[in-house]
């Protein structure tokens, strides 16, 4: 199957608008690393406290943050997460401490900074655990009971709590709906102590700094043994220009895909720098094919200009690289839109990758071949890969 038959484009007559483009993305995004969001770590990578918070009704993300200044949470990470009719949150808040206290403190103080106008005498049902209710119906016993007080109350308090987490899905709108759920006379006794918020915290994870640091300088050691072992393979199995413009190539993928997290301050976790390196080994492989072509056909046409041959291994390429590249894309692109938000910096990555690391083979690795021949020509130097060519085609003579 082919999309083109016999394509004549003049790639690299086209090299200083794909130079502006990579140039506007690139500084773009380094502008934004730089001075505006910066990189934007998530709590794998800096350390800190994750709530999960499940609202009644459609949350405000101005007025979230807003409250977390007050409470003095500041620089707080506000994220959506889940369908947008579930009205899920995350909050991320930086925390120097990793014990269960940190993890309880931090807690906490979401929980006092969203219950805004919540009366001082009264505990909030939507966060109270089974304990929490059983106690203070043990306390004020309103169904009158002897001996078997704890065991009673203690069935009211998990049947009320169940029906809170498992029917409600976390969040009660209102007392009225515990009638038939617990006993009438628990429901009034619960009024007097409780008021129903409109928010739930659903979980609570941390992440210690120094884990997030080690984190960090893992992830960094993985790109950079990565584009170390390509730029090896490649001078061994081409030449040492031919690694270096892959690596380069990869090296401009990776800014510019980092670079939208920060434009978007989309946060970079784990799962996203798992999808950087898949991006890294899917560009590289797109641009070892364009490669080949360019060192089959310079034993072909060794009469001819390599800006020629470059463009016309290009062309050759160009059905594979669409058809393999927009089948990975449409892949991709699903699981962007359908995969839910646990993976949505994963595909948000790859989908940028995709179509970054496609462009940048044709547009970026091959034109620096042709730079880097056109300077040795300037400096009075023999071209480096058309002698390997004759070479080759000397002992491809010599074979037959």
């Amino acid at each position: 199957m082919e999309f083109f038959r016999n394509p004549n484009i003049d790639f690299l007559g086209k090299k200083w608008y794909f130079l502006a483009f990579s140039l506007v993305f690139s500084v773009a995004g380094m502008f934004s690393m730089l001075f505006w969001h910066g990189i934007p770590y998530g709590v794998d990578f800096r350390g800190g406290t994750l709530v999960y918070v499940k609202f009644a009704r459609t949350p405000d993300d101005n007025a979230i943050r807003a409250a977390m200044d007050r409470a003095g949470l500041h620089n707080a990470r506000i994220q959506r997460y889940g369908p947008p009719s579930s009205n899920e949150v995350l909050i991320g808040v930086s925390e120097a401490e990793t014990s269960e206290q940190a993890l309880d403190r931090s807690k906490s103080l979401i929980i006092n900074a969203l219950e805004t106008n919540a009366p001082a005498d009264k505990q909030d049902l939507n966060n109270a655990s089974v304990l929490t209710v059983k106690s203070y119906l043990l306390q004020k016993d309103p169904l009158h009971l002897g001996t078997d007080a704890d065991q009673r109350y203690g069935a009211q308090a998990q049947a009320i709590v169940d029906y809170r987490d498992k029917s409600k899905s976390g969040v009660l709108g209102s007392m009225e709906e515990l009638k038939g759920v617990a006993d009438p006379a628990v429901v009034a006794s619960l009024a007097d102590g409780f008021f129903v918020s409109n928010f739930a915290v659903r979980n609570v994870e941390i992440v210690g700094p120094q884990v997030g640091a080690q984190l960090r300088r893992q992830a960094l050691l993985a790109t950079a043994y990565s584009l170390a072992g390509m730029l090896i393979y490649l001078a061994v199995r081409f030449e040492w220009i031919y690694g270096v413009a892959a690596v380069i190539t990869v090296f401009h993928d990776t800014l510019i895909t980092v670079g939208a997290f920060s434009l978007m301050n989309k946060e970079i976790s784990l799962t996203v720098i798992a999808a950087i390196l898949t991006l890294i080994g899917y560009s590289n492989n797109d641009t070892i094919v364009v490669f080949d072509r360019i060192r089959e056909n310079l034993k072909l046409m060794r009469r001819e200009k390599l800006s020629d041959i470059v463009n016309r291994s290009i062309n050759q390429t160009l059905s594979r690289t669409i058809l393999t590249a927009g089948l990975t894309f449409l892949t991709v692109l699903a699981l962007f839109l359908f995969g839910g938000e646990v993976l949505h910096g994963f595909s948000f990555a790859l989908v940028i990758g995709i179509l970054i690391g496609t462009y940048s083979s044709i547009a970026i690795a091959a034109p620096i071949l042709v730079a880097y021949q056109d300077w040795r020509a300037n400096r009075g130097r023999s071209p480096i890969m058309l002698p390997v060519a004759k070479e080759s085609s000397r002992r491809d003579k010599a074979k037959v």
